[in-house]
């Protein structure tokens, strides 16, 4: 009989080492995405502010007579250039969804951009309706990051233990 007992401590001790390697790996794996959605919420809320800073630098140009051509130019590009960084940050951290929408979004801003530094002004027909445009792009943008850092998810209730 001192071989069932024996056996009994093996087998033991295989179930706990293997149910202690299991939840290991589980709890790894979740700790894992959790350490992605936190880097990607921070990436995004980091592009959308650059993005939002950027439109600002042409609302201002689009409502400015003062400011020459060149001038009106180089401060376009200039409250324009820090995108570029985020969108290649963006593009090696994002979910293919999030990457082709803000690549869309960037490529209105930068339209926006363009009929700024040419001397388009708030009030032309052109640049309302580029507005629009990448005002449709940020929405859709928007969505893309909701959905895929999980914004919209219902949380489960939490379970009720049994009597």
């Amino acid at each position: 009989m001192p071989w069932v007992t024996l056996l009994s401590a093996v087998v033991g001790a295989v179930i706990a080492t293997s149910s202690a390697a299991l939840l290991d790996r589980f709890r790894w794996r979740r700790d894992r995405h959790d350490h992605l959605i936190g880097v990607r919420r921070a990436l995004y809320g980091d592009y959308l502010e650059c993005l939002s800073q950027a439109r600002n630098v042409f609302r201002s140009l689009g409502r400015s007579l003062e400011a020459a051509t060149a001038e009106r130019e180089r401060i376009a590009r200039d409250g324009f250039a820090p995108c570029y960084g985020m969108r290649y940050q963006v593009s090696i951290t994002a979910s293919k969804e999030v990457f082709e929408a803000s690549e869309v979004a960037f490529r209105r801003l930068r339209d926006l951009r363009d009929l700024v530094a040419a001397g388009t002004l708030a009030s032309d027909e052109a640049y309302v309706r580029s507005r629009l445009v990448y005002d449709d792009a940020l929405t859709q943008l928007r969505a893309a990051m909701r959905q895929n850092l999980g914004a919209d998810r219902v949380p489960a209730p939490p379970s009720v233990p049994q009597e």
